[in-house]
């Protein structure tokens, strides 16, 4: 979080500006809340209450920083409410709840829980599957587009808004592997065959978002997945070749990075394309990772054993996260709340590392134009 004060131009004096110019001549622009907005695309990960049903708004979800469920997946706050913090915005609201009559002069969050980058019909058509939410990147795109005609009069204004924003675009793809993964019936190998035509969906929104106006994207790439205790205990495995020197399964965290790579390139070949556009690749995968190899320098205890659930061990998933769930210590002890979402403290953590360095390029704080 800054330490300066950030003072609006025509607003400060003379003697204050005096004063301070030494020091914000040296401090990075985005510290002083360079963009008006945030918009955000993705799934349970960045949920803030689009969702916002069944057992995310009952006790325990929200105890830690809100003391009351707000919808988010989460014992508090999650990545995207942690960027906002950061850049001087107040936390950014669900779309859905506001769809018809929001302004939304800070920003929207269109994320949904159970969101997949491909629509329902792509896994129906050509892969005999039924994905469990209706809920897609292409959905979120057009609520975007309506809230955007609805509060800018013209192309001209609309183009001024996305120009002060920062799009937050993702983490999205992983329910598309998800699904799949943990369907036991389903060979996993076939999930690889989804990589490009997920990392192409995530490029074709960021180039369409370019062509309506906006100048700084976020693309998140997707977590170690073989590291979730949900994946840990629906894959256990008895041959110790299957894990790695930190517990974690080898086949699926491979897998993530090849989706990751994916991206990695993806973005490359976007901002060749548009060298007026700041796209910024932040590095989740390698963030997350930073707990999972040190979890004690970040007062974390076991990273893969979920803070709530029930008795089994080690995972705690016998059951769910819910009203009734027992709450195995201080959720700021530890990675992962529910076996399959993050605690608060892991995604302050993951956000500190794209926030400052080094898991984004550039770091986010220092992204302005």
């Amino acid at each position: 979080m800054a330490s300066l004060s950030c003072y609006r131009r025509g607003a400060v004096s003379l003697r204050i500006f005096l004063v301070s110019a030494a020091l914000l001549l040296s401090a990075p622009a985005a510290l002083c809340g360079c963009y008006k907005r945030i918009f955000s695309f993705g799934d349970s990960i960045i949920d803030t209450g689009n969702f916002a049903r069944g057992g995310a708004m009952e006790p325990p979800f929200g105890m830690t920083f809100f003391k009351h469920p707000t919808g988010r997946i989460c014992d508090g706050r999650v990545i995207i409410d942690f960027y906002a913090q950061a850049l001087q915005l107040p936390l950014i609201p669900p779309n859905l709840p506001q769809k018809d009559t929001g302004l939304f002069p800070n920003g929207a969050n269109f994320a949904v829980y159970g969101s997949t980058a491909m629509p329902p019909d792509y896994f129906r058509r050509r892969w005999n599957q039924t994905v469990p939410m209706p809920t897609c990147l292409g959905m979120q795109m057009g609520w975007f587009k309506d809230m955007l005609q609805r509060i800018a009069p013209n192309d001209g204004a609309k183009r001024q808004i996305l120009r002060e924003s920062l799009i937050v675009l993702g983490e999205i793809g992983g329910n598309d592997y998800n699904f799949w993964l943990n369907d036991p019936t389903r060979p996993r190998e076939v999930a690889a065959q989804f990589i490009p035509d997920v990392v192409r969906t995530i490029g074709s929104s960021a180039q369409e978002l370019i062509g309506m106006g906006a100048k700084v994207i976020l693309i998140p790439n997707n977590f170690p997945i073989g590291c979730v205790p949900a994946y840990l205990r629906n894959h256990r495995s008895n041959a110790p070749a299957d894990y790695d020197e930190h517990g974690c399964l080898r086949w699926f965290n491979d897998f993530s990075q090849r989706h990751n790579q994916a991206l990695r390139a993806e973005v490359g070949r976007l901002s060749a394309r548009n060298p007026g556009v700041k796209l910024i690749y932040a590095d989740y995968y390698g963030a997350a990772m930073e707990f999972v190899k040190d979890p004690h320098r970040f007062g974390i205890g076991d990273p893969k054993t979920a803070c709530c659930g029930g008795d089994d061990q080690p995972y705690h998933l016998d059951r769910l996260c819910d009203s009734k769930a027992k709450i195995w210590g201080n959720p700021r002890s530890f990675a992962s709340w529910d076996g399959l979402h993050m605690t608060e403290k892991a995604y302050e953590v993951i956000s500190n590392e794209v926030l400052h360095g080094p898991f984004a390029n550039p770091p986010l704080l220092r992204s302005c134009n």
